[in-house]
């Protein structure tokens, strides 16, 4: 749909997936990488949501402990900035900081301090779904898996359920 429209796209979509299940002979491909495609803050409509009302829409963290995310205690964070003042020198006064937009579940925020704006990671709350690798447009974070098995669990409870 990105490469033709929602029209020709999704016409091209719904052979693909009704038709031939998923499993059509051609691939597309985008031209571009997903990073270098993101338009600057001021030439965007800020979207302003509507708050988690707890019953169809929640809150991220709540989110994120319902999918029982899971690291232990003192490993090391798996979220390397290959330079930590790109986010607040860089990416903060052109794109707004994206990185507090496009993840998931809150991994990464924009916090002023005494000595002004520090960019913070809480790796605990990632669910290890690389968006901040593809979508940074710096590529300034470095995603690798983290020790001891650590993340989301609801996918393996669900897994080891269906398989009785």
């Amino acid at each position: 749909m990105h490469k033709f429209g929602p029209i020709l796209g999704g016409a091209f979509n719904f052979v693909d997936q009704n038709l031939f299940g998923g499993k059509l002979p051609i691939t597309l491909h985008d031209n571009k990488q997903d990073y270098s495609q993101l338009k600057p803050a001021d030439q965007c409509t800020k979207i302003n949501y509507p708050k988690p009302d707890g019953k169809l829409s929640f809150d991220k963290l709540s989110s994120v402990f319902i999918s029982n995310t899971n690291h232990e205690e003192g490993q090391p964070c798996h979220l390397k900035l290959k330079d930590s003042s790109l986010p607040i020198v860089r990416n903060l006064p052109i794109f707004a900081e994206p990185a507090q937009r496009y993840c998931p579940a809150g991994v990464y925020e924009v916090n002023e301090g005494g000595s002004g704006a520090f960019f913070q990671i809480n790796s605990q709350n990632c669910l290890h779904c690389k968006a901040c690798d593809i979508k940074n447009p710096s590529q300034n974070i470095n995603w690798t898996a983290p020790e001891g098995a650590g993340g989301p669990t609801v996918l393996l409870l669900y897994q080891s359920s269906a398989s009785r």
